[in-house]
């Protein structure tokens, strides 16, 4: 609906003409026992915070809220980060604080800002990494304002067919949930023999397996290119955040103006590990090197582990098993924290324990694993792609809400509607 089409009674206004920007600083040593809401309190398009803290344990100022006050966070505002304050506290002097004026209520408001038409309305006014809005860039992003009768029939409507989509996607969340426990269980299993052996003692490993070194199955182990990619050429290098559990992202490089020897590059069937990070979660994990269609390089902060023995299955077994269990274990035991770098040595990663049975029952162990992964894999592009339409909805009724069609219109300025 255009804006010369407007529904009986409503009217063009700016935001500035019904909102009010709300300063007031506040100190720890004033208001100790109030509820803090950081950032990082409210997750993307949540509409409210899923934790809070303690403004006591804090130093600096904040901003003092009260209750039906709408905190809008300014800082990376794609992040759509919005709040209709339940009680009076502090936030982060990266929300903006805003009062409506009486013919305006607090709910349409958070709806407002939380619509896809606001949310590109402000990033088309930021740039740069860490983009920020602020409210005098907000101020003319038209609204068309419905009698206060009508906005209350609005929100009424909106909670209601939000709270049946909020419910189906918790039901999403918990498969989701069930998912990720499941793959974790297929891991575990596997490397405990359970996959392939019809009798297993639980914490021992099957009749005919042994634990090994990594380093044992290794033909070499070896730390890459040291220096610093000038990105001036075309040879590609990997980046550290390349490689994660399980995968590693070919698109992820930089580049070298000149080749390097061959004892730089990766082939397939390679093991590559991360040998520094700023997450523990991600020092020492590997990959395994899929097929290459050009000569890629990897750097200093990647050890890459060439087997012995030149078979993709095997490769793969050992990527899946350095990963978890008691190999993964290890490896965050030996995690060191040197001249601020997280990470490991080459040495202790020659040391990880590796659960080995034959390479049949290892081929036979990773198809196990890689068809159960596979049905999960399709089961989350399901329950993704379900999220992607249940978040269309949600802008599609916002958009019908603030067009004049989710309610029926009120017939006279009292309020009544037809």
């Amino acid at each position: 609906m255009s804006f010369t089409e407007l529904p009986k009674y409503w009217k063009t206004v700016g935001l500035g003409e019904i909102v009010r920007k709300k300063s007031i600083r506040a100190l720890p040593t004033e208001f100790p026992d109030s509820k803090f809401i950081g950032m990082d309190c409210i997750e993307p398009n949540s509409l409210r915070p899923s934790f809070l803290y303690e403004f006591k344990d804090f130093k600096s100022s904040g901003n003092y809220f009260e209750a039906n006050q709408v905190l809008y966070g300014r800082m990376r505002p794609y992040l759509n980060k919005v709040y209709k304050a339940e009680f009076e506290g502090v936030c982060s002097g990266e929300f903006i604080v805003l009062e409506c004026l009486p013919n305006f209520i607090p709910d349409l408001l958070k709806y407002i800002l939380h619509s896809r038409d606001f949310v590109r309305f402000v990033n088309r006014k930021t740039s740069g990494d860490r983009p920020r809005i602020s409210y005098d860039e907000i101020i003319d992003y038209p609204i068309l304002l419905p009698p206060l009768a009508e906005q209350q029939r609005i929100v009424a409507k909106l909670e209601a067919l939000f709270s049946e989509l909020d419910a189906g996607l918790a039901s999403l969340n918990t498969a989701a949930q069930q998912l990720k426990t499941y793959r974790q269980a297929v891991l575990k299993w596997a490397f405990e023999g359970k996959l392939t052996n019809d009798h297993v003692t639980e914490g021992a490993l099957p009749a005919g397996w042994k634990w090994v070194k990594l380093g044992e199955l290794m033909e070499s182990v070896r730390n890459g290119y040291s220096k610093k990619p000038d990105d001036k050429g075309s040879f590609p290098i990997l980046r550290i955040s390349s490689v994660r559990p399980f995968k590693i992202d070919l698109s992820d490089l930089r580049f070298l103006e000149s080749p390097l020897d061959e004892i730089n590059s990766v082939a397939e069937n390679d093991l590559l590990f991360t040998r520094y990070n700023g997450s523990r979660d991600f020092v020492g994990v590997c990959a395994r090197v899929p097929a290459l269609k050009e000569t890629i390089y990897y750097p200093d902060k990647l050890i890459r582990c060439r087997p012995a023995i030149k078979a993709a299955a095997h490769a793969t077994y050992l990527q899946y098993a350095a990963n978890i269990g008691l190999s993964r274990q290890f490896v965050l035991s030996r995690i060191k924290t040197t001249a601020g770098q997280t990470g490991i040595s080459g040495e202790e990663i020659k040391s990880i324990p590796i659960p080995l049975c034959s390479l049949e029952e290892q081929h036979r162990i990773v198809q196990e694993i890689e068809s159960r992964l596979s049905v999960c894999d399709k089961l989350e592009e399901t329950l993704a792609a379900a999220r992607k339409q249940a978040e269309a909805l949600r802008q599609s009724i916002l958009k019908q809400a603030f067009a004049g069609k989710l309610v029926a219109p009120i017939l006279n300025p009292d309020g009544n509607p037809a």
